[in-house]
């Protein structure tokens, strides 16, 4: 995939605190099954509260980044370091605008952060992705990641489950 003329990402601060707002708030409306969040509880924090999540979203242990079409967010993506094993890291919050997808967004977002944590010498990233979401799957897939067989109740749907998925950091 060839990396869109006009995308670029940019690390969530304080600064870009609303943006990263609006775009989390877009991303929860438009697939509420893909998160272990909710728009209804999102949508109550106040903006000091997205200031203070920003700064905390993107510190020592964890990087947040904003796709940006020009000044219009697309796509929002986010890894920590595991708490209890440094070399293992979590891709979290990932999501790209409907009118963005297929496009390589995402593809930059996840790339992105596996850079980000090889350079926290993370031998691995994992995340999870919800049993329903069968695009999203075949996306990780064609980016290294695998299905480890590990499933767990989703958090918000008891209906569907959380499958991990996991990948080396070369």
């Amino acid at each position: 995939m060839n990396r869109p003329n006009l995308v670029s990402l940019e690390l969530i601060t304080p600064r870009n605190a609303m943006i990263f707002k609006e775009i989390r708030l877009r991303a929860l409306q438009d697939a509420p099954s893909a998160f272990s969040s909710t728009y209804a509880k999102e949508s109550r924090l106040s903006d000091a509260d997205w200031i203070e999540r920003a700064a905390q979203w993107s510190g020592r242990q964890s990087v947040a980044y904003l796709a940006l079409d020009k000044i219009i967010a697309c796509g929002i993506g986010a890894a920590f370091l595991d708490h209890d094993d440094g070399a293992q890291a979590h891709l979290v919050s990932m999501w790209v605008a409907p009118t963005h997808r297929r496009l390589g967004v995402g593809a930059m977002l996840v790339n992105a952060i596996a850079e980000w944590a090889g350079a926290q010498r993370a031998g691995g990233l994992q995340l999870l992705v919800t049993s329903n979401n069968d695009g999203a799957i075949k996306f990780y897939q064609s980016l290294g990641f695998v299905l480890t067989g590990i499933v767990t109740p989703h958090v918000n749907d008891p209906s569907l489950s959380d499958c991990e998925m996991v990948r080396a950091i070369s």
